[in-house]
């Protein structure tokens, strides 16, 4: 497939929620990034559900599915998307199968009785370990290689909307790149070999999406921009630094892009920071978590990631009582007036200042959200397609100048660091600037220097 070599939009001001360059349709009158916001629920079940098939059905369909679409309708919301993201147990098809026809089912139960648009988003596990291999004939015992194509199948055979995955190509580097504070090691592992590793999963996830009828949705770099972003952490953390972990989030906007470049159409999954990025580049639909997904974890950009989103998403709750129902009812009522808010906003044609808003709210609250406001992006993304060929230059390009507008935007006054955060963002933009821009030279290089990290192995990757 041909890879992005040019911007999807104009200008950054083109961007806003709710519209995308190529919106999406599917499920029971879902349309995607077609003119409005769509809440996008996710959800865990509870410890011992996944004793048996008929306990997990249970837990997925008659409780969770139907609370979310009951709530739905009692507070007048047009439309909704479920995201089950997959536990482990259900890599086995006794276990999957029932979850995925009920929840089909019940959708078109409350889309015919109610009128309400709703589908599935199934996100099945990456389970493939770095030791044991992430290609089919090295996964030992576990055969998690095969395991993940067998999910897709399962997922899309029995009635999923969307297919999506967190995969976890180049994890083995980026954790030690992270540990360890080596940008180089990061772009390596996520930048390239993860780049590597998407275009041959996502190759086979669209084959199999369209043989089904399925929307194939995207990916996220969860295990590795995730992780340095978590671990960076807030005002107080002081591990990771936050100028470390805005620059990995460029990097990983590379590697996310390769779903799309493979056939899918979006949406991508929320946890994916470097949506705006993405959908800068490539125009299709992007789902976002923020200031909604507190259930599962505090960033410091929580009104600034729903300023150009299509699905608006709570992250994950595990299902449990409240004071206002049940769990995952109480956070349908808490995303369903945030993308209300929004909605109206287009309605009334004020949707950019309500865009703006979000975005100058968190802008100077730390270095990754102000690399995530829609302007940064943009740019970042020029970068990553004026180099779009090549998986190495556009994953680097994205690096530094993300690191360079963190630094002018610093030196300007318009964004604050610290003498440590401000010391790291110096040291990579020397060390992304001293990498040579053959990619041979550059692969021999890390080859050498990472040959001891625990786990890595170049056969992962088919190299």
């Amino acid at each position: 497939m041909a890879k992005y070599t040019k911007m999807a939009y104009g200008s950054a001001e083109e961007m806003v929620f709710g519209h995308a360059k190529e919106p999406v349709s599917y499920g029971f009158g879902i349309k995607v990034g077609a003119g409005r916001v769509i809440p996008e629920l996710n959800y865990g079940p509870r410890p011992g559900s996944e004793a048996s098939p008929e306990k997990l059905r249970k837990e997925y369909v008659d409780y969770i599915s139907k609370d979310v679409l009951n709530r739905a309708v009692t507070l007048g919301f047009p439309d909704v998307q479920l995201e089950t993201e997959w536990i482990s147990q259900m890599g086995d098809p006794k276990m999957a199968t029932p979850v995925v026809e009920g929840q089909k089912a019940i959708c078109e139960k409350f889309y015919n009785e109610y009128g309400i648009n709703c589908a599935v988003r199934q996100t099945i596990p990456d389970q493939r370990e770095a030791e044991e291999g992430y290609r089919p004939g090295m996964g030992g015992k576990h055969s998690y290689p095969e395991h993940l194509f067998g999910c897709a199948e399962v997922a899309c055979e029995n009635g999923a909307d969307v297919l999506s995955c967190e995969t976890l190509g180049g994890k083995e580097l980026g954790d030690y790149a992270t540990t360890n504070g080596d940008i180089v090691a990061f772009l390596f592992g996520i930048g390239y070999l993860g780049s590597i590793d998407m275009e041959y999963v996502w190759k086979e996830f669209v084959n199999i999406a369209k043989k089904n009828k399925v929307i194939a949705g995207g990916d996220t770099n969860c295990s590795g921009a995730n992780t340095s972003m978590f671990m960076a952490g807030g005002m107080l953390d002081q591990d990771v630094q936050r100028t470390y972990s805005a620059v990995t989030r460029a990097i990983s906007a590379a590697r996310t892009l390769v779903a799309w470049e493979q056939g899918a159409s979006g949406p991508d999954k929320d946890c994916g920071y470097e949506g705006p990025i993405c959908k800068a580049i490539a125009g299709k639909p992007c789902a976002q978590e923020g200031k909604n997904c507190q259930c599962a974890h505090a960033d410091l950009q929580g009104n600034l990631m729903a300023q150009v989103c299509d699905l608006w998403s709570n992250e994950s709750i595990e299902y449990h009582p409240e004071f206002g129902g049940t769990s995952v009812q109480c956070w349908m009522g808490s995303l369903g007036y945030e993308v209300a808010l929004m909605n109206t906003s287009i309605q009334l044609g004020k949707e950019k200042d309500l865009r703006d808003m979000y975005m100058i709210t968190d802008r100077e609250r730390g270095p990754e959200g102000h690399i995530l406001a829609y302007d940064n992006a943009y740019k970042i993304g020029q970068a990553i397609v004026a180099e779009g060929d090549n998986y190495y230059l556009r994953a680097k390009a994205a690096g530094l100048t993300a690191a360079k507008l963190i630094k002018e935007h610093n030196e300007a006054k318009e964004l604050q660091l610290t003498k440590k955060q401000s010391d790291v963002l110096n040291s990579i933009i020397k060390d992304l600037e001293a990498l040579p821009d053959d990619e041979d030279k550059f692969f021999e290089y890390c080859c050498k220097k990472y040959a001891d990290v625990p786990n890595f192995n170049l056969k992962n990757y088919g190299l």
